[in-house]
């Protein structure tokens, strides 16, 4: 069961199945539209009654110096136009349960400023548990038109990265598993992390089922490796999927400055004139 959401400091970032059901139900001229993020196989065979779908997974950035940032991200958001997007609609994106996929989609989407965006808690799996219908019906979208604004606030560079180091108002949070974080599993050409990072894996994120812990269970979580309202906190990752999970975590909780870097570690470890460190221990 997807439990209340009220005590987030920004609820209105997520949506509950029920809730989405009835939004969509009393909605005469489609306001809103449905994504689904997951993989192509699993969205053809059954996803929610309208939804579009756009797989993102594998387009990755590894370069965040401005030019490939700026191709990259005109190339991401003109797909999301491409399935409807537009700064007039409502946007409701879901994956499996509230993973990963889904919580990229998210960033991207308010990264390009757009001010109602939200994930289903839970995703499918949320859905179909409440016994909501599913279809095999395919639409074909029509394309939005979307004068995009960047929100630089919430995008960190390797750049940004590199200066927040040791300043201490900020904090990089690594969302990698331990043995990613330690150095024992390499996936870029150095292992280890980001120096002065400190770790919690995005799956403490969610509960058993799939949705989003509690505000307090959160809370105390982050509070506890230092991670605070007041400081400037940088999600990353290896490609800036499972560091999106955690910042859109911290913006349920209501963090004012939380960036995601998008580069991640495959860009910081392949980098040999940027600093690592080898943790001892989580």
């Amino acid at each position: 069961m997807v439990p209340e959401t009220e005590d987030y400091s920004n609820p209105h970032l997520l949506i509950s199945p029920k809730e989405l059901r009835e939004q969509i139900s009393q909605e005469k001229n489609k306001l809103t539209i449905v994504i689904d993020v997951r993989s192509v196989e699993e969205f053809a065979a059954g996803h929610l009654p309208g939804a579009v779908h756009l797989d993102l997974f594998g387009i990755s950035l590894i370069d965040t110096d401005q030019a490939p940032l700026d191709a990259f991200m005109w190339m991401i958001a003109h797909l999301f136009m491409l399935r409807g997007v537009s700064a007039d609609r409502n946007v409701v994106v879901y994956d499996k349960h509230s993973g990963i996929r889904a919580a990229r989609a998210f960033w991207f989407l308010e990264f390009f400023g757009h001010t109602n965006v939200r994930v289903l808690n839970g995703g499918m799996g949320a859905w179909q548990r409440e016994g909501l219908q599913t279809t095999l019906v395919s639409i074909s979208p029509q394309a939005g038109q979307w004068d995009i604004r960047k929100v630089n606030e919430r995008i960190a560079t390797w750049k940004y990265v590199k200066s927040k180091i040791g300043v201490e108002d900020a904090i990089i949070l690594d969302t990698r598993s331990d043995s990613e974080y330690l150095g024992a599993t390499v996936r870029a050409r150095r292992g280890g992390a980001i120096p002065g990072s400190v770790n919690v894996e995005w799956t403490c994120n969610l509960a058993s089922d799939g949705v989003f812990k509690t505000a307090s269970e959160l809370h105390e979580i982050y509070k506890s490796v230092g991670i605070t309202p007041d400081k400037d906190v940088i999600s990353y990752c290896q490609g800036g999927y499972r560091a999106a999970h955690s910042y859109l975590a911290l913006r349920l909780l209501g963090y004012p400055r939380v960036r995601n870097y998008i580069g991640s570690w495959k860009e910081w470890g392949d980098r040999e004139d940027l600093p690592i460190e080898i943790p001892t221990g989580v």
